[in-house]
């Protein structure tokens, strides 16, 4: 199985791609979409659609694993984090892949056992995990635990 992993964001989305053969994890790439701040919102969604969407093209996912947004302090940030977050979506359910989304804290006791895990104990757990991954943004990394959070998940479900 190979899965795309998906950290929405506005400023930054994060991918990962990374296959499931049996119980064994292989790293495949990684990055992060970075649309110019510059740019309208329309055309920094745009942006994150295309991303994703090559993504999808270029390693022809399974599945796809995305991060739930949750409201923010600020409700205007939520709303454009969600935004950003339905640009990607879209471009995935477009190439009809399945779709499974997963809650910040669900995913970082998927990795670690610890629902508030922080960003460097993601990190290192991504790294032992996959060790050919080098994750160089947080953003990254997260993408990388989505990917691999579902991995996990479906392992177990009948």
């Amino acid at each position: 199985m190979r899965i795309l992993g998906i950290d929405p964001g506005l400023l930054h989305t994060g991918w990962a791609v990374i296959d499931v053969k049996a119980a064994a994890y292989h790293y495949v790439a990684s990055g992060v979409i970075l649309p110019k701040t510059s740019l309208p919102l329309s055309e920094r969604l745009a942006t994150i659609f295309r991303g994703v969407n090559d993504l999808c093209e270029n390693f022809s996912p399974d599945v796809c694993s995305i991060e739930i947004t949750f409201v923010n302090q600020n409700p205007k940030t939520t709303l454009v984090l969600g935004h950003a977050r339905a640009a990607a979506i879209v471009a995935v359910a477009n190439r009809d892949i399945p779709i499974f989304e997963y809650e910040p804290n669900k995913i970082k006791k998927a990795l670690t056992s610890a629902g508030h895990a922080g960003k460097e104990q993601i990190y290192k757990m991504v790294r032992m995990l996959l060790p050919a991954a080098n994750p160089k943004t947080p953003d990254e990394s997260d993408a990388i635990a989505i990917a691999l959070t579902h991995a996990n998940i479906s392992r177990f479900k009948f």
